[in-house]
């Protein structure tokens, strides 16, 4: 168990099982990409433990961008998404991957959709670390996930508590008694 600011949380997805998981991934968008060279977007601030070692699993070339948007305030979603800074590749008629954290209600992906899907990609695919379907609130096709999660709390690999713990090697769940 470790304790983040007040809060106590307990582990819930070792680095191995992590690793395993990224590296599957990564040979999939490999395998359904051959031929193409899409553009991978990245989620900031979450996201970017998972791309790292996500992008060095994938075999194909590949340009990598960022976008920035929140919808988190401690441990519950705001309900509204800020975009704090935009995509800088073009993005025209190509193949974009949104590389994300966590997809819990689904607000902040249909957000960023929209925002892409202004930019005229010739298709937007997304990948998930984490999905939460009982806290899903808008209908999202997402293409791959890495694992399916209760409805809970969750820190670690890039995932964080106000800031805090998105440094931890490991995924920890919120300890509720």
């Amino acid at each position: 168990m470790i304790e983040i600011k007040d809060k106590k949380f307990i582990p819930f997805i070792d680095s191995d099982q992590l690793d395993e998981r990224v590296k599957e991934l990564g040979s999939e968008i490999s395998r359904d990409f051959k031929g193409t060279q899409p553009v991978i977007i990245g989620v900031l601030n979450g996201a970017f433990m998972f791309l790292s070692d996500l992008s060095k699993s994938i075999s194909i070339p590949v340009e990598i961008s960022f976008v920035k948007i929140s919808s988190y305030e401690g441990e519950n979603s705001t309900g509204s998404v800020k975009q704090l800074f935009g995509l800088e590749a073009d993005i025209e008629n190509r193949e974009v991957i949104i590389v994300e954290d966590i997809v819990d209600t689904g607000l902040s992906m249909s957000h960023l959709m929209g925002m892409i899907r202004d930019k005229k990609p010739k298709n937007i695919h997304i990948v998930t670390l984490l999905h939460k379907p009982e806290a899903l609130q808008k209908e999202i096709t997402l293409d791959y996930i890495g694992f399916n999660i209760p409805n809970k709390f969750v820190v670690g690999y890039g995932l964080d508590y106000d800031g805090f713990g998105r440094n931890l090697a490991q995924i920890y769940q919120l300890k509720t008694d």
